[in-house]
């Protein structure tokens, strides 16, 4: 069984250097579940989470291009099984005729769920064995005390956001860098973000 999820946080891993955690919720349930990602595609989420048009295309937005050109859709994007430590996703495709399965990173999973704006599903195994239980009000829940913290923190912070933008011009994407810091500027002049 596979439950609906959709993301809810997107910060710098503390643990893992050059690494992102995303947080994904369960759309009809009280569970949450934590996943590191490479600093790329915490990169790419967080331009498709902010709604950030590109004046180049990135590389999901050439999968999309193609698959469009050969009437392809990506149907859902699935994380299935975790095994060591190691998250296994899969992106369902149709071309009207045939399905397809194609193993992906859970990365990769979730950016192609975002450009192509499709589902993204767990299956049960996965979230029962790497989620965090939450209450009615997303507060997370400790099975051994049962205190609750406060986690209503925004999607994608601006010291995230800024660390993205210094990994894009390390990486010398400087389009990346120049919209990154434009949305740097917007939530600062509207005071909607915070420091962690």
């Amino acid at each position: 069984m596979k439950r609906e999820v959709k993301i809810v946080g997107l910060s710098y891993s503390q643990s893992q250097p050059n690494s992102y955690v995303v947080v994904l919720s369960e759309t009809n349930g009280h569970r949450k579940l934590p996943i590191v990602i490479k600093a790329q595609d915490a990169q790419t989420i967080a331009l498709r989470i902010e709604d950030l048009k590109m004046p180049r295309p990135l590389t999901h937005d050439i999968i999309k291009k193609i698959a469009e050109g050969y009437r392809i859709d990506c149907q859902e994007s699935v994380i299935y099984k975790v095994l060591e430590g190691v998250f296994y996703c899969k992106i369902s495709t149709n071309n009207g005729i045939d399905d397809v399965d194609v193993e992906t990173t859970v990365g990769d999973a979730l950016s192609i769920a975002l450009t192509f704006n499709c589902p993204i599903y767990v299956t049960e195994e996965v979230l029962s064995t790497c989620g965090i239980q939450t209450d009615d009000s997303g507060n997370l829940v400790s099975s051994k005390s049962k205190k609750k913290r406060k986690t209503k923190d925004p999607v994608v912070s601006i010291d995230d956001l800024r660390r993205m933008m210094d990994e894009a011009i390390r990486n010398e994407e400087y389009e990346v860098a120049a919209e990154l810091r434009d949305k740097i500027t917007k939530l600062e002049s509207e005071g909607k973000w915070k420091h962690f």
